[in-house]
């Protein structure tokens, strides 16, 4: 079979258009019911988009392009539709960003018949007509002329849609911004080119010390422990220390533990929130490049002596701990509890030797949990903590009731509250040597299909509540210097990410002009 350049490139677009921008279609019909007035508008998107995606193609066509970039465009586009359909997620920068630094266990978890189906379907066997159709030769002045031609057009039809129905897309562009973060494969080229800027830069930083005057006071004899956990997907709204119905956390309703039951994350996703929740700069000015060009607070503790220890269970410290010890708690080569995945609580497994080998100085451990990592929350307890049944049992989210996606949800919770449990208790028989406090903080919430959305990882703009409004947990030892009255008195007032950079200095009683006693939790 034999065709043009130009068709082939109008064939795909169309494909792309009909089959992989149901999520966008499905998203704009909310804004834009299919009634009469607006049935033009609608015909104009259809055909404006179809135009958008032939005038890119058409700019990198070639004889030598045109079918390696179509290949590759259905495949990724298979994808990305499969998963804006079934988790109602956007393909941004950032999701790039989880997406490239997901290891191995997290990819296998989003494999699904459904995805596999998907991607034959919908990205395979068009990418395999493609490769198998013949192009037609041309001469050169015969391909710039079809070019000119073509480009013309579709310049055209999309100024055209837009001056003809200038009323619609005004609030289209301008009230309903998150709508084209579901066209595809628009908006991924964008983000992809948006991720690779930023990853270009980041690889080209000079890291600029931060806190270097750091010190703790002679007066400060009294030695610090604390252990940092850093939750994964943890929703304020599902701990029973903060009024869920559910007894989500029967272990730490047994403790003197204070609930922050007004925290939220600086993002909605793991490679954003990690690195700015240990970033001096707050949620509005952080940006992966400052992260990148700049120590973060693990730093300025070491700059003052303390001794700082990360163990991770999840992927990994997304940057964070590149100038300190690390330890890698994913595969059994160091975690002793594995089943169907190493669990949170292998990362306790010789803790104790550890913090007796410091001899000297204050001591900060941080543990990155798996957490609540969905979509396949089965996996993330062992079998004794499935309390709350039936369970969703598969990464496959749209063959579960939401009842069973949030029972599965809960029993991680639940397992969870097991381990900061095993931390407290670990800190208790410290508490003759140390100041111990256990600090846990999820890096940010997760939807489970409220209003049809899944996971997490939206704009944040655009991020529902619970993808936002996280869980956290303070725990002190009662050598601790502290005022917990006063502190549970405030344990309602907002607070986000912004204030963990303070709140850890103050509490290690550091001293350092980059300290912000306004943002320190406990000691404001």
């Amino acid at each position: 079979m034999k065709t043009t350049q130009t068709k082939l490139n109008f064939y795909t677009s169309a494909f792309l258009v009909l089959l992989g921008n149901w999520a966008f279609f499905q998203h704009v019909l909310v804004v834009y019911p299919l009634i009469l007035k607006n049935i033009g508008f609608l015909v104009s998107l259809i055909v404006g988009l179809d135009a958008l995606i032939m005038l890119l193609l058409t700019l990198v066509s070639s004889k030598y392009t045109t079918k390696p970039i179509l290949i590759l465009l259905l495949l990724v586009s298979s994808a990305t539709s499969f998963f804006m359909n079934n988790y109602n997620v956007v393909i941004d920068y950032i999701m790039i960003q989880n997406v490239l630094q997901t290891n191995l266990q997290e990819t296998v978890d989003l494999i699904s018949p459904k995805l596999v189906t998907t991607l034959l379907f919908q990205g395979v066997l068009p990418a395999a007509l493609v490769y198998f159709v013949k192009i037609e030769a041309t001469s050169w002045k015969r391909t710039t002329v079809a070019k000119i031609k073509t480009v013309s057009v579709c310049l055209l039809i999309v100024l055209g849609s837009v001056l003809l129905f200038s009323k619609f897309y005004t609030s289209f562009f301008r009230e309903h911004k998150s709508l084209r973060y579901y066209t595809n494969p628009i908006h991924f080229l964008y983000s992809v080119g948006k991720y690779v800027s930023k990853t270009y830069y980041n690889t080209k930083a000079v890291v600029q010390p931060l806190g270097t005057d750091a010190r703790i006071p002679a007066t400060d004899t009294d030695r610090e422990l604390i252990v940092l956990v850093i939750g994964e997907a943890a929703r304020a709204d599902r701990f029973s220390l903060n009024g869920y119905k559910r007894t989500t956390n029967p272990l730490l309703q047994q403790e003197d533990v204070i609930s922050f039951t007004n925290m939220y994350s600086s993002g909605t996703s793991t490679a954003f929130s990690v690195p700015c929740m240990f970033s001096i700069f707050p949620r509005d000015q952080y940006s992966d490049r400052k992260g990148a060009a700049n120590e973060n607070l693990l730093d300025v503790l070491q700059h003052a002596g303390v001794h700082v220890l990360w163990r991770d269970n999840n992927s990994d410290s997304k940057g964070v701990a590149l100038r300190m010890p690390y330890q890698d708690y994913k595969l059994p080569a160091l975690n002793t509890i594995c089943d169907i995945e190493c669990r949170d609580e292998g990362m306790l497994v010789g803790l104790q030797e550890y913090i007796d080998g410091q001899r000297q100085g204050d001591i900060m451990i941080v543990l990155h949990q798996m957490g609540n990592h969905g979509p396949a929350y089965y996996k993330r307890y062992p079998a004794a903590f499935e309390r709350f049944a039936p369970a969703c049992q598969t990464n496959q989210l749209d063959e579960c009731t939401n009842e069973e996606i949030g029972n599965a949800y809960d029993n991680a919770i639940l397992y969870t509250d097991y381990v900061l449990q095993k931390i407290i208790t670990l800190l208790k028989s410290n508490t003759d040597r140390f100041e111990t406090a256990m600090i846990y903080m999820s890096d940010h919430g997760e939807s489970l299909g409220e209003y049809g959305v899944f996971l997490h990882g939206l704009p944040y703009a655009m991020a529902p509540d619970t993808q936002k409004h996280i869980a956290s947990v303070f725990w002190f030892g009662d050598s601790f210097k502290i005022n917990k009255k006063m502190l549970r008195d405030k344990a309602a007032h907002p607070y986000s990410h912004d204030n963990l950079f303070h709140t850890i200095l103050g509490l290690m009683e550091i001293e350092t002009t980059i300290y912000n006693k306004q943002l320190d939790m406990v000691n404001n």
